[in-house]
């Protein structure tokens, strides 16, 4: 009998980046320095990242008529994602227009498109895949009622669901009961916890406290640099420092950790285990600058931790 695969449902997009020397006022045309494109959308990171680890993966999700939605589903196919359960909408696909200064600050006009047209009846169609996933994982850049809908078919159907909530948006309350582990960042996690998501006095055991008292199974706290906490109802399980690494690029660093831990625990290991394994497939991911381009595979991650057990790295 094969492996019960990871559903992923969520966005799929396309970034736009122009690199400039400053970023235009109102009304003002300056002269790009470089542009790339890159295919994009928490969702569709989350998925390739799992499938670079070699999990098996399916995605549900919308894109556009439009030539980006068209690369984005060869994108997802090409790095061993199983896209057949994306549908298309009439019109543009998600998109985010990114402008680049010489000092790195940014500006970012992100047009959901496609993604915005993924509805609950979207997600019943495909209730025979979420009940044969060993796990589900959503993300907030697609509507809030279908991540609802979604929250309460994986309950119903006894699947865990993993919930990362970015970008942070105020959630139904009945949501969080359904949701078995909930993934935020720290700015994120405050937000949920107190409303505020200016980050002053982080205290992670306090934040995970509330966070439970809502009615989240687990809360794996995402804190950078800081490492990763994991807490549930029980106690608080274990604070795992980040590995030392040289980063270059933190873009989709959450995403490689949310593949990374949905795999680790579809393939049993404990929450601990599997937020060790998550957390090096995210430090791998910032030694190398893109989104999906980032995400190592299963032997990069291995011979990672192989290297920070003996001590080689």
């Amino acid at each position: 009998m094969g492996l019960k695969p990871i559903v992923v449902v969520g966005s799929i997009n396309t970034d736009l980046v122009s690199l400039t020397e400053r970023i235009p006022l109102a009304g003002e045309t300056v002269l790009g320095s470089d542009f790339k494109i890159y295919p994009g959308g928490k969702g569709a990171n989350q998925a390739v990242a799992i499938a670079r680890l070699g999990y098996p993966v399916r995605m549900i999700g919308r894109v556009g008529t439009d030539s980006f939605g068209r690369d984005a589903l060869q994108h997802l196919k090409s790095a061993g994602v199983d896209a057949e359960l994306v549908g298309t909408s009439d019109g543009s696909s998600g998109i985010a227009v990114i402008c680049v200064s010489a000092k790195g600050e940014n500006s970012i006009i992100v047009t959901p498109g496609a993604n915005a047209t993924l509805t609950p009846p979207d997600v019943d169609e495909h209730i025979s895949v979420i009940r044969g996933a060993s796990a589900v994982l959503a993300q907030l850049e697609i509507p809030i009622e279908t991540v609802e809908h979604l929250g309460e078919l994986c309950a119903q159907e006894g699947v865990p669901f993993l919930l990362d909530p970015a970008p942070a948006a105020v959630l139904p309350g009945r949501l969080f009961s359904r949701i078995t582990w909930f993934t935020p960042n720290q700015m994120e996690a405050a937000f949920y916890a107190n409303g505020k998501a200016d980050g002053t006095q982080f205290k992670s055991s306090s934040i995970a406290d509330e966070l439970l008292r809502k009615g989240v199974h687990g809360v794996v706290l995402k804190m950078g640099a800081d490492g990763v906490s994991v807490f549930t109802n029980e106690r608080d399980l274990e604070s795992i420092p980040a590995y030392a690494v040289q980063a270059v690029d933190t873009t989709a660093a959450g995403d490689a950790f949310n593949g990374g831990f949905a795999v680790g625990l579809a393939k049993g290991m404990s929450p601990i285990e599997s937020a060790r394994f998550a957390s090096a497939v995210a430090g791998i991911s910032v030694t190398r600058r893109g989104a999906q381009s980032s995400m190592p595979t299963i032997q990069e991650v291995e011979e990672f931790l192989v290297q920070q057990t003996s001590g080689a790295v």
